[in-house]
């Protein structure tokens, strides 16, 4: 197979699992987890590293910002054999009692972008795979990290802010607001990919008075390694429950 136009990668190349952050440099800390790690290519927001967790190849790599730039990396990386993805995201929580730094599992989101209204009618659901979200369930728990999970609002344009929507969602108990989970959980379904989020949070716009920019990323900073922890951790529980299931 030929290198694909936007992450440079071909087949063999990249793991069947692989863990799909939005931002370049968090990749990076991502890929200092894995044994064995080599950059296999840095183009545009697409920065892929592979190397080893558990002996079974896994693979990094970075989407950029929104659901256009993401879909192309899955639907990229798919077409060089990755099966299993999670993507390891920021994103806004949106609940009141949400404090900065809060960890969220995505089990599904709100399609209010437009990239995955260009792959399925309005419809049709954008829900994450059950077993990546039990094993990230199951990672957080046992490195006893408290978590938030349910529904995030996947959106377009960041600066944009609908108070009548902003209000229907949080009462509706929508825990968070990202930009790419709707896309990477349609993708997921649509290319029969096994697609799961964690994310963490580094804002709020219900929080009154709002923390500083300084006092957000030092909370955000701490978060972002339980989350990579978590989605390190649930790799190696998918990885031992697939080696299982193959055994049966």
């Amino acid at each position: 197979m030929s290198i694909q136009k936007h992450i440079r990668c071909k087949e063999g190349d990249v793991g069947k699992y692989v863990l799909i952050p939005g931002d370049e440099a968090r990749a990076a800390k991502i890929a200092q987890r894995l044994e064995d790690v080599k950059k296999i290519a840095m183009n545009r927001a697409y920065h892929v590293y592979t190397g080893k967790l558990m002996g079974e190849t896994v693979s990094v790599c970075s989407t950029g910002i929104g659901g256009p730039s993401a879909s192309i990396a899955i639907e990229e990386l798919a077409r060089v054999g990755a099966k299993t993805m999670i993507r390891v995201g920021s994103a806004g929580g949106r609940q009141p009692n949400m404090p900065i730094g809060s960890l969220v599992i995505a089990t599904a989101a709100y399609r209010g972008e437009g990239t995955s209204h260009a792959y399925a009618p309005s419809p049709f659901p954008a829900v994450a795979d059950l077993k990546v979200t039990l094993a990230l369930m199951k990672a957080a728990e046992e490195l006893n990290y408290s978590y938030y999970y349910g529904i995030v609002f996947t959106r377009d344009a960041y600066y944009v802010q609908d108070e009548q929507l902003n209000r229907f969602l949080t009462d509706s108990g929508v825990v968070a607001s990202e930009q790419e989970c709707a896309i990477a959980f349609i993708l997921g379904s649509l290319r029969h990919l096994s697609v799961g989020a964690i994310l963490a949070t580094d804002s709020n716009i219900w929080l009154n008075p709002q923390p500083t920019l300084e006092e957000k990323e030092k909370l955000f900073y701490e978060a972002e390694k339980k989350m990579i922890d978590v989605a390190i951790k649930a790799v190696q529980i998918l990885i031992e429950r697939d080696r299982s299931e193959k055994n049966l």
